[in-house]
């Protein structure tokens, strides 16, 4: 006899979590588009033709989005350069304590507008001449392309190569800013091989790298100096804390020396496990010390060398400290990144070869020995010097060129 049992509809819990995702973010839009709807009505109700010269009155010609704390300071020139010209701007953020509201500006207006979907779902609706952000993956997942926003424009967070968000990060932006003329080649090939439409790219340099610069001349030297190492890492398997971790912080914990871990933002979030049995392991050395504060600078200031794989610190330390680095080849896997489709080194892995040094797992436990021997050189300074000069242009002045940049597009509409 076969008996028959009822079925049930099972849904993982990633899955779950995306159509969860999903219906906030229709719900989200639904109450913008009813919100569109019911200004439509008014109009009509009120007689205006609204098809015959009628001002929107929603339009913005200026709006900056900042989807978090960390990229205050690549838009923090922008913003001061918007007020020192007395020129209106909206800027809108997707953190309740974005730098912005510490600020007493007159003609930025900022406003808090929710994170995920709800920011998504208010953006999709903007009217606006020129939209600046950071974000990538315009018109790729929840974050669309309005029918009334004339420009969307893209500006670089990192002096390395352009192509290392994920596929069709840029692809839909009408400009992406960039920090170095280097970076056009590579965006210009991509463009080439996907047959879409050509970006206005304009080099305007680094303007959080401004920021930090007049930052870190600030920081006082440290009394009683004791040579410093600096570990700052990426995150993710291929990581060097996520990869080697007790491999490589216990022959450094030995050494006497101080050593500063400083691991990346995201690793809090996806690596608190990693995190959490590493910093018990040595709570009890007192040279080992964990740094999490926002700018990196102030760990960057006390180090004497850093260590670290393919994250975008390593020019932060170059380009604001001028010391040598040192590099551990974790085999990055380029697939999900716009990278994989130019078949050939980034910048970014080619300059590393230049002006750092490498460091094998296999002088792990000699690695004290390793760094003294690693000593700076004229060569290494030489090509810390090229590679800042190829990918921060217009040092001190990006806020200033976004800006004109911004003006002179929405001049032309």
């Amino acid at each position: 006899m076969n008996t028959m049992y009822p079925s049930f509809l099972y849904i993982d819990p990633g899955t779950g979590s995306m159509l969860f995702s999903i219906l906030i973010g229709a719900a989200a839009t639904l109450f913008f588009l009813a919100k569109a709807a019911v200004i439509k009505l008014k109009v009509l109700l009120s007689g205006k033709n609204s098809d015959a010269g009628t001002v929107d009155s929603s339009y913005k010609p200026y709006v900056v989005y900042n989807e978090g704390n960390q990229y205050w300071n690549v838009f923090k020139p922008v913003v001061e350069e918007f007020e020192r010209r007395k020129l209106p701007l909206a800027y809108y953020t997707s953190s309740k304590t974005d730098p912005v509201f510490e600020q007493s500006y007159e003609f930025v207006k900022a406003e808090y507008i929710g994170e995920g979907n709800a920011a998504f779902a208010k953006l999709n609706m903007l009217s606006a001449g020129f939209v600046l952000m950071t974000t990538p993956g315009l018109h790729v997942y929840q974050l669309k392309r309005s029918k009334n926003v004339k420009h969307y424009s893209h500006v670089l967070h990192m002096p390395n190569d352009a192509t290392t968000y994920r596929l069709f990060g840029l692809d839909y932006f009408d400009s992406v800013l960039l920090t170095g003329d280097y970076q056009q080649a590579d965006i210009r090939t991509l463009e080439e091989q996907r047959g879409i439409t050509k970006k206005e790219l304009v080099t305007v340099g680094c303007s959080y790298l401004d920021v930090l610069s007049e930052k870190i001349k600030a920081i006082p030297a440290e009394e009683n100096h004791t040579f410093t190492v600096l570990v700052s890492p990426s995150w993710g398997d291929v990581g060097v804390l996520k990869k080697y971790g007790e491999r490589l912080l216990d022959p450094l914990s030995k050494t006497g020396w101080k050593i500063i871990v400083r691991p990346h933002p995201q690793s809090k979030k996806s690596e608190a496990d990693m995190l959490e049995r590493l910093e018990a392991r040595y709570k009890d050395n007192p040279n080992v010390e964990w740094d999490y504060n926002r700018d990196n600078i102030y760990a960057m200031k006390r180090a004497d060398i850093m260590i670290s794989d393919f994250s975008g610190i390593i020019f932060d330390y170059t380009f604001l400290c001028d010391k040598p680095v040192m590099y551990v080849n974790t085999d990055m896997d380029l697939r999900p990144y716009d990278a994989y489709d130019l078949n050939k080194e980034l910048w970014q892995f080619e300059v590393l070869k230049k002006m750092g040094i490498k460091l094998e797992e296999k002088d792990f436990d000699t690695i004290k020995d390793v760094i003294q021997n690693a000593s700076d050189s004229p060569e290494l300074a030489e090509q810390r010097r090229l590679a800042k000069q190829t990918a921060w242009a217009n040092e001190g002045h990006a806020g200033e060129k976004i800006v004109d940049y911004m003006v002179q597009t929405v001049a032309k509409q």
